[in-house]
């Protein structure tokens, strides 16, 4: 005979790192120029993103499409398509580690060159350790239950018979700013917040 328990362990921890995505977009007649265009306002969006310290491999292009829209027009009463202006898209994601400074990551990125703006979105970087003392946590906690409810019966728990694990981490909700065409302003206050790191278990142990 057996007894099945879950045993559970949570932990609240600070929001660890930040992404933010940023992009430029541009409508021309002309594919060079819109081209053109672009690339010499993400080298700049770069460069000052680097200036306040973001380094190289927390930097990356998250998205590039160049693409030549089609616009709709009527002739003899019939609706056509043809080739219009090129739209080119460049966007980059950035990851900040030190959480503190989200908001003025925000400040400089929504002054910057990018007419998109995403982010902060806040993630946990490693909870290892945590998760590590969480599932002893969970184990002393199902033992207790288990011990409980053979008690109750006059029954004593033995060995583990079988034993699986769960965790699951979650932040608090997102804070999001998105600035496009230039619309919207920067400066609003960002609170890093925090999240929750959960381990459970479910153990089966015999009953003696």
């Amino acid at each position: 005979e057996t007894v099945t328990v879950v045993g559970e362990a949570k932990s609240v921890q600070k929001n660890q790192i930040a992404s933010f995505s940023a992009g430029v977009d541009s409508v021309l007649n002309d594919k060079d120029k819109a081209v053109s265009e672009v690339n010499t306002k993400v080298a700049e969006l770069i460069e000052v993103v680097k200036k306040f310290g973001i380094d190289d491999k927390d930097i990356k292009t998250q998205n590039l499409s160049i693409y030549q829209q089609e616009e709709t027009y009527y002739q003899d009463g019939v609706s056509r398509t043809r080739k219009g202006q090129w739209r080119v898209n460049n966007t980059v994601e950035i990851i900040l580690r030190e959480v503190d400074k989200a908001s003025e990551l925000t400040s400089l990125l929504t002054s910057s060159g990018a007419n998109n703006v995403y982010g902060p979105n806040f993630l946990f970087a490693d909870t290892s350790s945590v998760e590590k003392e969480l599932f002893d946590a969970a184990m002393k906690d199902a033992k207790e239950k288990a011990e409980i409810l053979a008690k109750s019966s006059g029954r004593k728990i033995g060995k583990i018979v079988s034993m699986v694990e769960g965790s699951s981490n979650s932040t608090s909700p997102l804070y999001q700013a998105k600035i496009m065409d230039g619309m919207g302003g920067g400066g609003s206050p960002v609170e890093v917040g925090s999240g929750t790191v959960s381990q459970s278990l479910t153990v089966v142990f015999e009953l003696k």
